[in-house]
């Protein structure tokens, strides 16, 4: 299974184009607007052997109460819950925020691996970007260019130290994976129930009805197999609510897992 590395901060601080330059695509729209990323885009980032998955999330403000900046705060609190790694983007060029340091503060109650990161400091010396943001508590800043892409390797090679190692599988590697995906309430947890002959996931006539991906060991002829039953993937355009679209991350690593996908 692969990490998972979430990218937060404030609206308009490079998240976007962060995400792009480390998932080598432009899946993610980049514009000097603030609240331009409303969703979470996830993508596959790769430095040298070791892969991982990248969550770009809306803008975080965390003072909203109501309207849209308060549900990309949900989704960005939830992306962090999902992560092995945040990465703590501010702006170098606007300097420290009041916001800055209440989502600093949340990142540290969180209990998360965080980088502090300094973006937007092409023509800036490090010590003079980083100088400010020492303030936030939360270690050294690495400061960078998403845009120019200065000092992103360098973020990775620190990022990648950060992230866990997989354990070995405990069959040496025998123990084969099996995935269950498909659209909602098509019958992925009602053919789990019927593989292992027993109620072992809920089967229930309701889209969403599995939240999780969910490892199942078992033997069959006696061969070891993992049954993975996924939550149900829809189109991007037809996913509203918050707790689902994180559903979505867990069965793309499900399906990176797994040896064969039914």
């Amino acid at each position: 299974m692969k990490p998972v590395i979430a990218l937060v901060g404030r609206p308009n601080v490079g998240k976007s184009t962060l995400f792009n330059r480390l998932t080598r695509t432009r899946d993610a729209l980049v514009a000097n607007q603030p609240g331009l990323t409303r969703d979470r885009h996830y993508g596959l980032g790769r430095l040298g052997p070791r892969e991982y998955l990248v969550v770009d999330t809306g803008g975080l403000e965390p003072v909203a109460k109501e309207g849209i900046y308060a549900e990309m705060a949900k989704q960005s609190r939830q992306a962090i819950l999902e992560s092995d790694l945040v990465l703590f983007i501010v702006d170098g060029r606007q300097g420290v925020t009041p916001h800055d340091h209440v989502i600093a503060a949340e990142l540290r109650k969180a209990k998360r691996e965080v980088i502090l990161v300094v973006n937007k400091t092409e023509g800036y010396t490090h010590s003079m970007a980083a100088a400010d943001f020492f303030e936030l508590g939360l270690g050294e800043p690495e400061t960078i260019s998403a845009s120019h892409g200065d000092g992103v390797r360098q973020l990775m090679d620190m990022a990648c130290e950060k992230l866990p190692v997989l354990p070995e599988d405990d069959e040496g590697g025998r123990r084969i994976k099996v995935a269950i995906a498909g659209r909602p309430n098509v019958g992925k947890s009602s053919m789990v129930n019927t593989l292992l002959g027993e109620e072992r996931v809920i089967a229930f006539d309701l889209p969403g009805t599995t939240r999780d991906s969910i490892y199942i060991d078992f033997e069959r002829n006696d061969k070891p197999y993992t049954l993975i039953d996924t939550a149900g993937l829809r189109k991007r355009g037809k996913v509203f609510e918050s707790v689902e679209k994180f559903s979505v991350i867990k069965t793309l690593q499900a399906i990176e897992d797994a040896n064969v996908v039914i």
